[in-house]
């Protein structure tokens, strides 16, 4: 599974918003593969932030 898909499925299954550091920490993917991979997502629309450096799935 690549880096993408384990981030979208971290995000899903969160039950809080969650920030970068987090998201790395949670899936064992290197910190700056997530910023590029949240920046994917963020511009897909496919996560949003409810507060300043946090995101969530969107639903």
């Amino acid at each position: 599974m690549d880096n993408y898909q384990v981030i979208l499925e971290f995000f899903e299954k969160a039950e809080a918003p969650l920030n970068a550091g987090a998201v790395a920490e949670g899936t064992g993917v290197d910190r700056k593969e997530v910023d590029k991979v949240m920046a994917k997502l963020k511009k897909e629309g496919k996560i949003v932030s409810p507060k300043r450096c946090y995101w969530e799935i969107k639903k």
